[in-house]
């Protein structure tokens, strides 16, 4: 099962996020902000700390983050924070995205780190499971 149905599978929406270090996964991480009461529980906040946990740091230098879903302002900036070295996300969120979207904070030349993104990987089937749950949701 992959981690955004492991979301799923807690009623939450399907997002999951990897953390890569030299091709070895080193933190993952699903949505969990309903089950855990914890607005920040999403799942590239959720990946960051596994990572920090793995390689016992807060940075997360020359990593990538692979996410279902555009990460949002929160998690945008977690991530400049870790230091992580590049973002890949599948489907654009149109509504609260931070990497270009709604925002693009990666892009802002007035902070400090900066990130090279990539979106739209397989970006339909990461857009078909989050357009299905949302339709089941209604």
């Amino acid at each position: 099962m992959c981690l955004a149905q492991q979301a799923q599978t807690l009623g939450e929406v399907p997002v999951g996020a990897v953390i890569v270090l030299n091709n070895k996964v080193i933190g993952e991480g699903w949505n969990q902000p309903i089950a855990s009461h914890d607005p920040s529980a999403h799942a590239e906040m959720r990946a960051l700390r596994d990572a920090g946990k793995t390689l016992e740091n807060y940075r997360l230098l020359d990593t990538t983050l692979y996410v279902t879903l555009e990460p949002c302002v929160m998690c945008a900036g977690a991530i400049m924070h870790a230091r992580v070295k590049r973002v890949v996300f599948g489907a654009y969120d149109p509504k609260a995205g931070a990497a270009g979207s709604a925002i693009d904070l990666f892009s802002n030349r007035k902070l400090n780190h900066h990130v090279s993104v990539e979106g739209g990987l397989l970006a339909q089937e990461c857009g078909a499971m989050l357009t299905q749950f949302f339709k089941a949701r209604r």
